[in-house]
């Protein structure tokens, strides 16, 4: 089940990577396949890491999307840092590369 809050438009985006130190968002389409099948494993990665604030976004609902982030395939899974993007996946997602790459941006956030 997907609980992930869902972006109605790039306004809201943006304010969201703006007003959370960690923000991670979701691209995503509904046709695509693999983003149904790695959207919830994502979703139970983060419950490990409760300082990353998650959102969705459907590029078929906002299709600039994909131009303002420079996004070529879908599912692309962006880590925000302060406003700056720190991990990007897209497509074919490595669940124990994104899991260690999640540990080491949280670690160095929280230690400064």
């Amino acid at each position: 089940m997907n609980t992930f809050p869902q972006a109605v438009s790039m306004d809201e985006i943006l304010r969201f990577i703006e007003q959370n130190d960690l923000a991670f968002v979701y691209i995503s389409r509904k046709s695509c396949g693999i983003c149904h099948v790695i959207q919830p494993q994502v979703q139970e990665m983060l419950k490990e890491f409760p300082s990353i604030k998650p959102i969705q976004v459907s590029a078929d609902d906002i299709p600039e999307v994909a131009s303002q982030f420079t996004v070529f395939t879908v599912p692309a899974l962006l880590l925000f840092a302060e406003g700056k993007e720190v991990i990007r996946e897209a497509r074919f997602v490595v669940m124990d590369e994104l899991h260690g790459k999640f540990k080491q941006v949280v670690g160095n956030f929280t230690s400064r």
